[in-house]
């Protein structure tokens, strides 16, 4: 009966550990993707600005 303990306690902690490592890739992914789309987004509005600029005139 009291090694039955030590295997729940053992698998828990795995589970723990797995459950964290798991969030911790997510948000890892997340911050990525953010940083993609911000990357996109500021090409975007460059690109706008310059073709926006060669409507007016623009520079030289």
């Amino acid at each position: 009966m009291g090694t039955r303990g030590v295997i729940t306690d053992k698998w828990s902690m795995r589970v723990l550990w797995a459950c964290a490592i798991g969030s911790a890739v997510s948000l890892y992914m997340v911050a990525v993707e953010r940083q993609k789309q911000n990357r996109q987004k500021m090409i975007a509005q460059g690109l706008m600005e310059m073709e926006s600029g060669e409507s007016n005139g623009g520079d030289i």
